[in-house]
């Protein structure tokens, strides 16, 4: 999953840097990151900080929205779900 994800960020951040004429280092200085995690980030490497993401993120004008999985395995107790508790409470 953690996998899947990285490769669907970093497919986006890449697709939007480039609509907007943008180079790794304009991204990295305009977020106020490093130039190597923007590199990171468009690579999919799946262990990135989340303050820097989400400022690069925001600098593209993008967001990371969190939703209740429904799925058997949310579900089950022990499962992904238990280990997603604190975040559910951190949604609005």
């Amino acid at each position: 999953m953690a996998k899947q994800l990285a490769g669907l960020l970093a497919a986006e951040v890449r697709s939007r840097r480039g609509q907007l004429g943008l180079t790794q280092r304009d991204l990295a200085d305009m977020a106020g990151v490093s130039e190597r995690f923007v590199r990171f980030v468009e690579q999919g490497k799946p262990s990135v900080l989340l303050d820097s993401l989400t400022a690069v993120l925001e600098t593209l004008g993008l967001e990371l929205r969190l939703a209740t999985r429904t799925s058997q395995a949310a579900l089950t107790p022990g499962g992904p779900a238990a280990a997603a508790g604190s975040v559910k409470e951190a949604q609005p």
